[in-house]
């Protein structure tokens, strides 16, 4: 028993050890794979058709989410300075309680930006999911991906693995606790990610119609 006690122990010990080395060759894989493609300048920004604007809540507890308000300035600042046409919205809307991309929508339009230049996607449930839904679903093989830097890059790195060509405009960083605590769980994030492409193959959970954007 004692024996069996302690063969479990050293096989758990083994993958915490594996998991905690994963961790940095898969942080280094994706910001490897991301690194010339991402801009702070929307200035320098290329242009494309659409911009896909990754989701969130808006609200952490009472307070405003930052990284939401600053995603959505964000993308009103490429639309403004006409490096994207349209904004895909993509987000969690899992339940008839909770809707993210309906309520970006409404304040990317009291940001400017007109209601029909807007596309929703409300199947947006994971990372991959909006990225590979942008392509199959929405027709887009070139796209700006719009969030943080964290989060562009895991997003410009699943967009690689499926052979889409997208960049990414970076939304303002969030500091504080909050930001911190993002970023440990963003370690996690990409290691799953790396999982998902090369072990996994992972499929969005939906796909569904084609929803062509832009096109009379």
């Amino acid at each position: 028993m004692k024996s069996r006690i302690r063969l479990w122990s050293a096989l758990f010990l083994g993958l915490v050890f594996l998991g905690i080395i994963s961790l940095p060759v898969s942080d280094a894989i994706v910001k490897n794979a991301a690194r010339d493609s991402l801009y702070d300048d929307a200035s320098q920004t290329p242009h494309r058709k659409v911009g896909l604007l990754l989701g969130t809540s808006k609200f952490v507890g009472k307070q405003i989410n930052l990284f939401y308000q600053y995603r959505l300035e964000a993308a009103a600042l490429l639309y403004k300075n006409q490096k994207i046409d349209f904004v895909l919205v993509t987000g969690d809307n899992s339940t008839v309680y909770y809707d993210e991309p309906t309520t970006m929508k409404n304040d990317l339009v009291k940001l400017g930006i007109p209601a029909d230049h807007i596309v929703l996607d409300y199947a947006g449930f994971r990372t991959l999911d909006s990225v590979v839904r942008a392509s199959k679903v929405f027709g887009q093989e070139a796209f700006t991906v719009i969030s943080q830097k964290f989060h562009n890059e895991r997003a410009v790195y699943l967009a690689q693995a499926r052979g889409l060509d997208a960049i990414g405009f970076n939304a303002q960083d969030v500091g504080g606790y909050g930001g911190m605590k993002v970023l440990l769980r963003e370690q996690f994030a990409r290691l799953a990610a790396i999982l998902d492409v090369k072990v996994l193959n992972t499929q969005p959970k939906f796909l569904g119609e084609k929803i062509p954007i832009g096109e009379k």
